[in-house]
């Protein structure tokens, strides 16, 4: 039974993100020249199963929750680059992040759109997540 009248999800997220800031998407190779760099901090927003099934960036901040983390999970420095990934294309954990870390000031912040599933993909190398 369809209801062809009700309003379509898309419509209602194109304008919760037409009022969030504009975080820039950057590539797995982008993020990788980052990491090797140190120029960016690197930031986990997956949950426990996702982190134990594909590993993590290594090096990455762990978030103890992608929508509430605390604030001092971040680096003290406002002007440092932040990158959040999720699980892969499909997740948008890594937005509600980032989201969160730009309304706080951040001024350098971005998501890798690919996640970890890209990251895997791309034959980089990861970590084994940390057991709780």
């Amino acid at each position: 039974n369809q209801h062809p009248t009700e309003s379509k999800p898309t419509e209602q997220a194109a304008k919760v993100e037409a009022a969030a800031p504009k975080i820039a998407e950057l590539t797995v190779a982008a993020v990788a020249d980052a990491v090797k760099s140190k120029s960016a901090v690197v930031l986990d927003a997956n949950g426990a199963e996702t982190r134990e099934q594909f590993g993590v960036v290594p090096g990455a901040v762990l978030l103890s929750d992608h929508r509430n983390y605390a604030l001092t999970e971040l680096p003290s420095d406002k002007s440092q680059e932040l990158v959040f990934y999720c699980g892969g294309t499909q997740c948008r954990a890594s937005d509600t992040a980032a989201t969160r870390a730009a309304s706080a000031g951040y001024s350098k912040v971005s998501v890798m759109r690919d996640g970890i599933k890209g990251w895997v993909s791309a034959g980089l190398a990861t970590e084994s997540a940390p057991k709780s």
